[in-house]
């Protein structure tokens, strides 16, 4: 880094201000993703149809079913011919097949909706600086060169330097595994990585690197994302099958030893009450009949025993769940919600951004304990300095205005922006002239225990 001039040198390399940032026009920003790549990282491959098809094949039910469809189907066929021995082991195959389609079907739809819901999730809005103008993007629009602002809860987008910002505090646990945080400034570890959270503080950063140029996608490249949880109900009912299958193998093998000990000691009749095997007398055809009868009989039992159609309406179920939750404008990400929701009896929600629209207006204002109705007209231009010094230097906010005829644009957290727009609107604060008159030379930044803020500021020595 020093090697490069530092930061400032980075920046000047990367054509970037680090007051401004990037120009933001179209050409700048698609000549800077062909040069460095997209803020994106490489998926495997989507799967297709047939591999859900072969996965359900793959099940041991399915497997036994389709083994004693053969079995069926052939003594089926021995015994009563073609023309009416196929019905038996036909009609299984038809019940096997049927679940198979239906269970693909299902696994497919419910990839695809996975996969709908992770690009939604992942679409994380990110403060930049472009062209002088403060504005939310998309995180994926992120390019090298970027100026992102960073505060307490953010989601480091991107490999960057550390340009300016007080007390910042990154939470490394997801790349390193370590649980204590790593203070970041702009002298001794200036370096952000990817993937990182702002435990404390706030700061700018300046992009260097993108999507799989970064540690995280490097990281990401050897890590497979497996989508086919089971649900807990899911798990125990095929279990359950499982049990009952092997049971049933157990009964079917039992009563298929016991038959055939029957048969060749010759204590099984016909109709006509005369021993069916006689030792050398009995015909081999008759004897492979028997044989052939007394197996089907046992395939019969397997056949009964499992109930592979259950796990397979419980998937059914919990997809129209799923399904009627987002016709509700419920996201559902993955199937076992549905199931979970179901015993749920006490919801504990969010309300801001969750139940309200996250947007935040000053309503009232104090002066010591006085309530302040009139506004800004009847209070001390002293005391209006004051306020407007606690709010243009104590904030990791900003205002933008294009021209003197348009309108303002205020950025921050919802907050900082209610107290800019009320500064400015009501009080008439000048921010940018407010930040040239005075220094901030230490910053106590905002934080979920301290839950205030504070800056200690300096008169400039030319006011």
């Amino acid at each position: 880094l020093r090697k490069h001039g530092g930061v400032d040198g980075v920046a000047s390399g990367l054509g970037t201000d680090t007051q401004v940032g990037v120009s933001g026009s179209a050409e700048d920003i698609e000549r800077r993703r062909e040069a460095f790549g997209s803020n994106t990282y490489r998926k495997p491959p989507t799967k297709g149809f047939f591999h859900f098809v072969v996965e359900a094949f793959k099940d041991l039910t399915i497997m036994i079913l389709l083994g004693c469809a053969a079995l069926s189907l052939g003594f089926g066929i021995k015994e009563h011919g073609l023309k009416d021995g196929w019905y038996d082991g036909g009609s299984i195959f038809v019940a096997v097949f049927l679940v198979i389609a239906v269970s693909a079907v299902s696994n497919h739809r419910q990839d695809r909706q996975f996969d709908k819901l992770s690009k939604v999730s992942n679409n994380i809005q990110v403060d930049v600086v472009r062209g002088g103008r403060r504005q939310q993007i998309s995180i994926f629009d992120i390019v090298v060169g970027d100026i992102v602002c960073l505060k307490i809860g953010d989601q480091v987008p991107a490999d960057g330097l550390f340009i300016d910002g007080h007390s910042l505090q990154i939470d490394e646990s997801s790349m390193t595994g370590e649980s204590d945080h790593v203070e970041v400034n702009g002298n001794q570890n200036p370096f952000l990585l990817s993937g990182t959270k702002v435990a404390d503080g706030y700061a700018r950063m300046l992009v260097t690197s993108v999507g799989m140029n970064t540690t995280w996608g490097q990281m990401m490249c050897q890590i497979s994302h497996d989508t086919n949880d089971e649900t807990p109900l899911q798990a125990r009912l095929n279990k359950l099958t499982s049990s009952i299958g092997k049971v049933g193998l157990a009964v079917a093998f039992l009563v298929l030893v016991v038959l055939l000990v029957r048969y060749f000691t010759g204590h099984t009749t016909d109709e006509n009450g005369n021993r069916e095997f006689n030792g050398s007398k009995t015909k081999s055809d008759d004897i492979i009949n028997a044989v052939v009868g007394i197996v089907a009989a046992a395939v019969t039992i397997v056949v009964v025993a499992i109930p592979e159609g259950l796990p397979l309406a419980v998937t059914l179920t919990l997809a129209y769940s799923m399904k009627r939750m987002m016709a509700d404008q419920a996201m559902v990400r993955k199937l076992s919600a549905c199931e979970t929701m179901g015993s749920a009896t006490t919801i504990c929600t969010d309300k801001t951004g969750t139940l309200t629209l996250n947007r935040m207006k000053v309503r009232k204002f104090w002066l010591g304990q006085e309530s302040m109705e009139e506004g800004a007209s009847s209070i001390s231009p002293f005391v209006v300095d004051l306020i407007h010094q606690g709010v243009a230097l104590n904030t990791t906010g900003s205002v933008y205005r294009a021209s003197p005829g348009t309108e303002y644009e205020f950025s921050g957290s919802p907050t900082e922006k209610a107290i800019l727009s009320w500064a400015v609107v009501e009080l008439k604060m000048d921010m940018e002239k407010t930040k040239k008159c005075y220094a901030v030379l230490q910053v106590e930044a905002f934080n979920s225990q301290k839950k205030r803020s504070g800056v200690l500021i300096g008169r400039n020595d030319d006011d």
